[in-house]
């Protein structure tokens, strides 16, 4: 695997709207921290957003014409860049804006169609195919029910513990490079 996505190792979360990544990602961040781990996140959105609000001088000087908008304090830095044109962000690029060297795991939320190591997220109730039909580079399979005729390793989607723990597996293994 391309040391992009093994140092440190990314592992993302795809599935369709609505099924719970950002919940599921809100309940393991705390305990992934627990283990001492520091962790990047990577989110896709498909809407407009604003991480800086009308009347801060962040957002003025953005509207101003910065197409980079750098803003730092004693607590955070946070990095604003124009899409000029507008297009869809690919996730290589968004990782080497990280400063990988202070991470221990990079999690990614959506993405869905890139090929990168995932954990398909399922709940039967929405519907909604399986992707890892189309994709290989899903490592597993997190769903609300047990499921049938996949080869891939089975998670509880409402028991986070035990996704947890493959993804300190995973860590692991990435770290040792023995294989899967």
């Amino acid at each position: 695997m391309d040391s992009l996505f093994s140092k440190p190792p990314v592992l993302g979360f795809a599935a369709f709207s609505g099924t719970g990544k950002t919940t599921l990602l809100e309940a393991l961040l705390p305990m992934l921290q627990e283990h001492n781990l520091r962790v990047g996140v990577i989110k896709h959105s498909h809407h407009d957003f604003e991480v800086d609000h009308a009347g801060k001088d962040s957002f003025r000087l953005r509207k101003a014409g910065a197409q980079q908008m750098l803003i730092a304090s004693s607590l955070r830095t946070a990095v604003i860049e124009e899409q000029c044109p507008p297009r869809e962000p690919r996730l290589e690029p968004l990782l080497l804006k990280l400063e990988r060297s202070k991470l221990d795991l990079i999690l990614v939320e959506g993405f869905r169609h890139e090929r990168f190591p995932k954990i398909e997220l399922h709940r039967r109730a929405q519907g909604k195919p399986f992707l890892h039909r189309q994709d290989d580079s899903i490592i597993a399979l997190a769903s609300d029910q047990p499921l049938t005729g996949t080869g891939l390793p089975q998670l509880d989607l409402n028991q986070p513990r035990q996704i947890l723990r493959f993804i300190l597996d995973f860590i692991d293994t990435a770290r040792t490079g023995a294989p899967e």
